[in-house]
């Protein structure tokens, strides 16, 4: 069995075990979460939720390791022709896409009939491609036409298109963008440029967009304490109060019967009501023990561009992460994100397997590419950050 494992499932061992064992709590907790909801619309059937649930785990697994197989360097490559897919599947699922709570985020994938969330891939290749231009140019970082100009079009133009329907998602990816770029040593003055650049182009796509009205409200609900507590978080607040230190037990939540979304935006106020802060502590453990290991293999790499890649993935699953759970707590407005590796969902299942799978390949590549090869194509290795000015 050693030998299978060591066989089959390479790169950061710690890695795998954390996904794992995420995977596991998720089935528990979602299935608790969507117990009554089952029972509801599927005629008594209360395991129904929970199989189509595994079913998706079991192929973002799936989709992990046949990711993580892959030489990582050829996601260089691969990330251009996936940016370049992104643009008019975007476009086309605002203009043309399945409506979801006043927003056009899903498409429908004909023949199997399955919907699909261009953000998603908008996503993972942006800031894979990022990598790729960052780990191609660190000799001329300060040469704003030759760098500067291809990074500040793409990153605008994606996030731009996203902000039209999801500005949650548009402004954590540029968030994850910026961070990139420090690691990446991009001078500050660059910087400035592209949050000046961002402020205006996702100014105008949230105003010419679906969301500007829900995004007032939201910011509006949160700043101004005169108001009364949004029906969401007022219960998710009741879920984390009546939890306590040890919890109700599992399948024990009352608030999932009454929380709009239990099983995605505000499953971690379930997981507290049922498991208690105990529970909840070990989940935002889990999630920094993920960043950590990503950042690790960041401090390993030899080249720049696995270094920069696995950053960015890693803070990108991370920080979606951290901002599900402050919305939870009351730490800022609703955003309607869902907790990655636990939230149900469905292509989102998908890609956030991909995504591990390539911070694996990475890990994995360090390990085993580079002694077998000598020197990857991306020959600079990340120096230290130094802030230019």
């Amino acid at each position: 069995m050693k030998d299978w494992l060591q066989r089959n499932l390479k790169g950061d061992p710690i890695l795998w075990a954390i996904v794992l064992l995420f995977s596991f709590i998720s089935i528990a907790v979602v299935y608790s979460a969507t117990g009554t909801l089952a029972y509801k619309k599927m005629n008594g059937n209360t395991e129904a939720f929970l199989f189509k649930h595994t079913g998706l785990i079991l192929i973002g697994l799936v989709c992990m390791w046949l990711a993580h197989r892959v030489d990582y360097r050829h996601y260089s490559r691969l990330s251009l022709y996936a940016l370049l897919l992104s643009v008019p599947l975007l476009l086309f699922t605002f203009f043309m896409g399945g409506e979801t709570n006043g927003a056009s985020r899903w498409m429908t994938i004909p023949v199997i009939n399955q919907t699909f969330q261009p953000s998603d891939l908008a996503k993972l290749a942006l800031i894979s491609h990022l990598a790729s231009m960052l780990s191609r140019r660190q000799q001329h970082l300060d040469d704003f036409k030759t760098t500067m100009l291809p990074v500040m079009l793409w990153v605008g133009t994606i996030c731009s298109l996203i902000i039209l329907s999801n500005a949650s998602t548009a402004l954590l990816l540029f968030a994850t963008c910026m961070l990139l770029m420090f690691i990446g040593r991009v001078p500050l003055k660059h910087m400035a440029v592209m949050v000046g650049i961002f402020v205006v182009l996702g100014g105008a796509g949230l105003a010419a967009g679906q969301r500007l009205g829900t995004v007032m409200s939201r910011v509006t609900n949160f700043t101004d304490k005169t108001k009364k507590t949004p029906f969401q978080l007022e219960h998710s607040y009741i879920a984390i109060a009546t939890g306590g230190i040890a919890g109700k037990g599992p399948g024990k939540s009352t608030e999932r019967n009454i929380l709009p979304h239990p099983y995605s935006d505000f499953i971690y106020a379930v997981i507290i009501e049922e498991y208690g802060l105990l529970g909840g502590f070990v989940i935002l453990f889990l999630y920094l023990a993920f960043l950590y290991r990503g950042l690790k293999t960041v401090m390993n790499s030899y080249g720049a561009f696995g270094g920069l890649l696995s950053a960015g993935l890693s803070f990108s699953l991370v920080l979606q992460a951290l901002v599900n759970m402050g919305v939870a707590v009351g730490l800022g407005p609703i955003t309607g994100l869902p907790l990655p590796l636990l939230s149900m969902g469905g292509t989102s299942l998908i890609f956030t397997g991909i995504s591990i799978g390539i911070i694996l390949a990475v890990s994995r590549g360090e390990r085993e590419i580079r002694p077998m090869t000598g020197e990857p194509e991306d020959t600079a290795r990340i120096p230290k950050v130094s802030v230019s000015y």
